[in-house]
C-alpha cells in the first residue's frame, strides 16, 4: 500500500492555483504562445500526474508540492479568454490572488529565461488581462518564460507568438521550464524571495 502511496492524488480542497497559459489543439502545440502549457506538462511528467480532469473550463490536475495542495490548470478557453477559467477554479475554492501563480510566455526575455513577478501589469499579455479582468485584481505572482524577442520591429506580434518554436530552442525552453517547476515549488512554501533570486534572469 505504501509503495504507490506517494503520487496519489492530495486530499481535500487546494490551497493555491497553478495555471499554465496557452491554446488548445495540435497545431499550438510547440508554439511560443504555448510555453505555460508546456511548463504545466513538464510539472505534471515530475510529479507523475495526467492533467486529464475536465472543470473549470480547462484540464486539470492535483498535485501536492511542498505539503501544499494545488489545483494545477491549462484553461482550454484559448488565451484571450483565460480569466473566464482562473475566475471560476479561484470562486469554487475562494482562492485569492495571491495564491494564484500563473506561468506563460514572454517575448520580451531571451529564449529560455525566467522571471518572477510577485504582481504587475498585463505587459501587453492578453492571457493576463484576461485574468485581471475576470480577478478584478493585478495581485497574483506569475512566473515568465522568455520565448524571444520578434525577428524585426515590422514582425506581426500574433504570427511571432504563435510560430513554432525552432529545434535548436526547445533545449532552453526545456531548462526555463524545469526552473519554473523548482521556482513554483518555493512559492507555495512562501519563498517568493528565493524563488526571484535563484531563478530571475
Amino acid at each position: 500500500m505504501g509503495f504507490f502511496s506517494k503520487n496519489k492524488s492530495p486530499a481535500g480542497p487546494p490551497e493555491y492555483l497553478i495555471v499554465g497559459l496557452g491554446n488548445p489543439g495540435k497545431q499550438y502545440e510547440l508554439t511560443r504562445h504555448n510555453a505555460g502549457f508546456l511548463f504545466a506538462d513538464l510539472l505534471a511528467d515530475k510529479n507523475n500526474i495526467k492533467i486529464n480532469k475536465i472543470q473549470f473550463k480547462s484540464v486539470t490536475a492535483a498535485v501536492d508540492l511542498g505539503g501544499h495542495r494545488c489545483l494545477l490548470m491549462k484553461p482550454q478557453t484559448f488565451m484571450n479568454n483565460s480569466g473566464e477559467a482562473v475566475r471560476q477554479a479561484a470562486a469554487f475554492y475562494k482562492i485569492p490572488p495571491e495564491k494564484i501563480i500563473v506561468i506563460f510566455d514572454d517575448i520580451s526575455l531571451p529564449c529560455g529565461k525566467l522571471r518572477i513577478r510577485r504582481k504587475g501589469s498585463a505587459g501587453g499579455h492578453n492571457g493576463i488581462k484576461s485574468i485581471i479582468y475576470h480577478l478584478n485584481s493585478d495581485n497574483f505572482p506569475r512566473v515568465k518564460l522568455g520565448v524571444g524577442e520578434k525577428p524585426h520591429p515590422d514582425y506581426e506580434l500574433a504570427d511571432w507568438v504563435l510560430s513554432n518554436f525552432k529545434k535548436d530552442e526547445i533545449p532552453q525552453l526545456r531548462e526555463a521550464a524545469d526552473n519554473a517547476c523548482a521556482a513554483v515549488e518555493l512559492m507555495v512554501k512562501d519563498d517568493t524571495d528565493r524563488a526571484m533570486s535563484n531563478y530571475n534572469s
